[in-house]
């Protein structure tokens, strides 16, 4: 029983990283005011949302104290729908073995997840006087859900799925073959960003930005996989309770067939009988293993760390055209257990794992046609490669992350103004290797807009909705378990894909 060990679901843990929840790269969220969820391209805006989109550009804004408080709901579900194929075992009911618990015909069964982030608030504030602008912001920067698994993951099951073929060999199958698990998974993970920085005004056209943020993180991931059952001669029984049973009449056979050797009146009886002690001695202790092997599993670990970015930017205007870029280097990371217990010996307690910050470039434009009608444009490109993530997994992408923006806004009068925006996301995911079904992304558009109302002469309210498509992204990989000393070959299948929405409203104040 060696293939239930470490029951799957734990490792797949191991190489968890921080999937954002909503807008942005594979680690970093991008959309952090509800301007931005209206409109997308605001690199080259100038605006209070700028002290993360277009920090320079922020100095241009009129002298005095710009405030802005947002809050973001994003609900968002994951989708894998994993298939398993035993080698050698076609036309047996092993071959597919996800039929045994609710796979469809092709052996292929649907886990889901669901992320729900109601809060995820940000603040941006900037002091401008003179050539100077100082400013402050603080917004969930990476991860920023809860996400639930309430039936497990594929890779919680493969290795259970194959307890029936197992038992089969073992001489305790069943005419009508199943098993079940009762398996679960809750993991919730923000990075909380403090920013700090200033732009200088070098003339009255060109300015330049320093900062840094300052990254908190916060995770927490509980789950356990429990009560594996499967049917044998008809009955579907709890392998533990099981196994337990069977091992004690095993031991309670050895304990016979020694006293009987005690008791032999020639050497050939005595023989017999130990010989049949060490038979039954060597069951005991397979199906003590076994025993061991599908008991009740769980998870409770917390993890943090804290690390620094370091952020520089730029911002020109010519006419009625702005230009904005900054870069966002690259943040060394290393994250923490804080392990209350951990039944598979995966989590130690005080041991930090790699999970940096991949530094992040932006440019982009913006362009008043009109009076009344601005168009903007962006360039994302996320340096994925140079970041450090468990068990260098980031030298599975073929290139780095890259998103292309577009927006338009149009003031319907002094106080009503509409916008509307898409983003285009293109992961570099080669064959795979870098997903798992416990951490993925797969590329995407999304499409939003929303209204900003001017409810007072310094007062504007945003109010904003987008949405995210997602691409399918299909996966085939072989996997070999050992089974009683024997490789079994499994040739596995996972078809990822998610739904996300997000809506939000905020509040710029000018002083």
């Amino acid at each position: 029983m060696n293939l239930l060990r470490k029951a799957g679901f734990l490792c797949a843990l191991t190489t968890l990283s921080f999937t954002t929840l909503y807008a942005g790269g594979i680690l970093t969220n991008t959309n952090t005011s509800i301007r931005f969820n209206r409109m997308f391209a605001r690199e080259g805006a100038i605006a209070i949302d700028g002290v993360y989109s277009n920090p320079a550009g922020v100095v241009f804004m009129s002298e005095g104290l710009h405030l802005s408080f947002n809050n973001q709901s994003a609900f968002q579900t994951r989708t894998i729908r994993s298939g398993m194929h035993v080698v050698g075992l076609e036309g047996t009911p092993f071959y597919t073995p996800f039929i045994l618990n609710g796979g469809n015909e092709q052996g292929i069964k649907k886990f889901k997840g669901e992320a729900t982030a109601p809060i995820l608030p940000s603040i941006h504030a900037a002091y401008n006087t003179g050539k100077w602008s100082l400013q402050a912001g603080f917004a969930v920067n990476g991860g920023g859900g809860k996400c639930t698994f309430n039936e497990g993951l594929g890779s919680f099951e493969r290795t259970i799925a194959l307890i029936p073929m197992a038992l089969n060999k073992l001489g305790m199958g069943s005419e009508t073959p199943s098993y079940s698990v009762n398996s679960y998974l809750y993991g919730r993970q923000f990075i909380l960003g403090l920013q700090l920085g200033a732009a200088y005004k070098i003339t009255d056209n060109f300015s330049v930005y320093g900062g840094a943020r300052f990254n908190l993180v916060s995770n927490k991931y509980e789950g356990h996989i429990s009560g594996i059952t499967a049917n044998i001669g008809g009955v579907d029984e709890n392998l533990h309770s099981f196994f337990g049973v069977k091992a004690n009449e095993a031991a309670a056979a050895v304990a016979y067939f020694t006293q009987l050797a005690a008791s032999a009146t020639t050497d050939a009886q005595r023989q017999a009988y130990l010989e049949q002690a060490a038979v039954y001695s060597r069951t005991e202790q397979t199906l003590t293993y076994a025993q061991t092997a599908v008991a009740d599993k769980y998870l409770d670990c917390t993890q943090s760390g804290w690390s620094i970015t370091p952020i520089i930017g730029v911002d020109y205007r010519w006419n009625k055209l702005n230009i904005g870029a900054r870069l966002e280097f690259t943040t060394k990371f290393n994250i923490e257990n804080d392990t209350k217990r951990d039944d598979t010996g995966l989590f130690a307690h005080g041991v930090n794992t790699p999970g940096d910050l991949p530094g992040l470039f932006t440019i982009g434009a913006q362009y008043e046609i009109l009076p009344k009608l601005r168009a903007g444009v962006g360039y994302h490109y996320f340096f994925d490669k140079n970041a450090r993530m468990a068990d260098n997994k980031q030298k599975h992408l073929s290139g780095n992350t890259q998103e292309y923006l577009a927006g338009i806004e149009y003031d319907i009068t002094d106080k009503i103004q509409v916008s509307m925006g898409g983003q285009k996301t293109n992961y570099r995911l080669a064959d795979g290797k870098f997903l798992n079904d416990m951490s993925f992304v797969t590329s995407s558009y999304s499409l939003g807009f929303g209204v900003g109302v001017k409810v007072a002469k310094n007062v504007t309210v945003n109010a904003a909705y987008f949405w995210t498509n997602y691409k399918h992204f299909k996966k085939n990989s072989e996997q070999t378990v050992s089974l009683f000393g024997n490789d079994i070959q499994l040739q596995n299948t996972d078809d990822f894909t998610r739904t996300n929405k997000v809506f939000g409203i905020g509040v710029d104040i000018d002083l």
